[in-house]
């Protein structure tokens, strides 16, 4: 069985001759790139001092080359826009060092120099005269956003300033995406995992603007929360008018790209904080979940994709409404929050949603806890998850850095050990 099929199989909530397992399908399911330069290390996949590429540079992923994926038993690869997170492309690369020490390669409007604070400041567009709209501070790993809220009325407000960053497809990103698809389906046996942007409602990490060289509108996100409470008419014409835009971009994109995809990320709005939902099941029925509706709607009903939802947090008040509104696919499956406890979401959810994640705790367990530690539980994870299909492994969210090496050999080690079906 190829990766392609048993992951098929998953998707539709059966078993195959193994569990699928992801690293590196979306930028929720990746490793930072001081982790993957680790990793390629141990496995002497490379000399010492061989660069990695970074391929998300918000949160730094490092790229999971064919060589690394199928030393993991990795049965997915990841497609998307040619436009990174700070509106530039990818290409042009040129070596530069992370804080840590770690070799990397970046594109080249990616800007290495650290201001007076020993900061890197990252720009719109890779536009050095405009203000900076993200900051990965000294001694740091990932980027954090800058907020560039400029002072408004309530009267003033106009819907337009925040729907600058969605807008319809282009010619050029619609090449991009069809030799991508082209050449990952003919070339792999992989499912594909299709990344689309402008999907995601209210996604605050979006929210700021980072891509925008003069964000207007609403772009605080203590503001933006507080708009989901107080402003709703407006968030919600924003949500109609993006969700109208996407709807066509979806069937823009399936003309180029047709069934060769196997899942479509749609959404990394997080719904959830540690201990509970940070917005009531009310507010996500009435606010989000309409528009997700049809959008999922549209694809089930011309594609055969598999659409995936990822938010992290105590969420469980919100699952039955993340279904009902058509997804398929839920991530990260945080575990480790409150209320979100393995054995009750495999039973009251698992022959209605595919879970993809949830394999090891990355708060806790995989960065602090032993081998044996990561193994147990590892291994109870897959027992709970993987009965009758509808689990696909990946930890709960990115690999993040400082990973003991040992800890990440005894997760995939364990993985291999224990994802046959009984």
């Amino acid at each position: 069985m190829n990766s392609r099929e048993r992951v098929i199989l998953a998707l539709n909530h059966q078993e195959g001759d193994r569990v699928p397992l992801d690293l590196g399908g979306c930028g929720q399911t990746g490793m930072h790139v001081s982790t993957v330069y680790a990793l390629r290390q141990a496995f002497k996949l490379d000399p010492p001092g061989t660069p990695v590429k970074v391929v998300e540079l918000f949160q730094m992923l490092g790229e999971i080359k064919p060589d690394l994926r199928d030393i993991l038993k990795v049965d997915f690869v990841g497609m998307g826009s040619n436009l990174n997170f700070f509106g530039f492309r990818n290409e042009g690369w040129k070596p530069w060092t992370t804080f840590e020490g770690t070799p990397v390669l970046v594109p080249e409007l990616f800007n290495t120099e650290p201001d007076q604070n020993g900061d890197i400041l990252m720009y719109p567009q890779g536009d050095r005269s405009v203000p900076p709209s993200a900051k990965m501070p000294k001694g740091g790993f990932y980027f954090d956003d800058i907020i560039r809220q400029e002072p408004f009325e309530d009267s003033q407000l106009n819907v337009e300033d925040n729907l600058e960053e969605f807008g319809l497809i282009t010619d050029e990103e619609l090449i991009h995406l069809k030799r991508e698809a082209e050449e990952l389906y003919t070339q792999t046996d992989k499912a594909i995992v299709m990344s689309l942007n402008g999907m995601a409602f209210g996604d605050i990490a979006l929210v700021p603007g980072p891509m925008l060289k003069h964000p207007k509108g609403i772009r605080d996100i203590t503001e933006w929360y507080m708009s989901t409470v107080t402003r709703q008419d407006y968030v919600r014409e924003v949500f109609e008018r993006q969700c109208a835009i996407a709807l066509k971009n979806l069937a823009r994109v399936y003309e180029v790209v047709g069934n060769k995809i196997t899942v479509a990320w749609l959404s990394g709005t997080d719904f959830g904080a540690q201990n509970n939902c940070f917005i009531s099941p009310k507010t996500f029925r009435s606010l989000y979940k309409p528009y997700y509706k049809q959008l999922n709607d549209w694809i089930h009903q011309h594609t055969t994709w598999k659409t995936f939802i990822h938010s992290c947090g105590s969420i469980l008040p919100i699952i039955p409404d993340i279904i009902d509104a058509g997804f398929d696919i839920l991530n990260p499956v945080q575990v480790s929050a409150t209320n979100m406890d393995p054995e009750v979401l495999k039973t009251r959810f698992g022959d209605q949603v595919t879970f993809w994640g949830g394999g090891v705790d990355t708060q806790h367990v995989l960065p602090f806890g032993t081998p044996q530690e990561v193994r147990a539980q590892v291994r109870k994870h897959l027992q709970i998850f993987k009965k009758g299909g509808g689990y696909v492994f990946n930890p709960i969210h990115n690999v993040q850095a400082n990973i003991p090496i040992e800890n990440l050999l005894a997760m995939y080690e364990t993985v291999h050990e224990n994802d046959r079906f009984d």
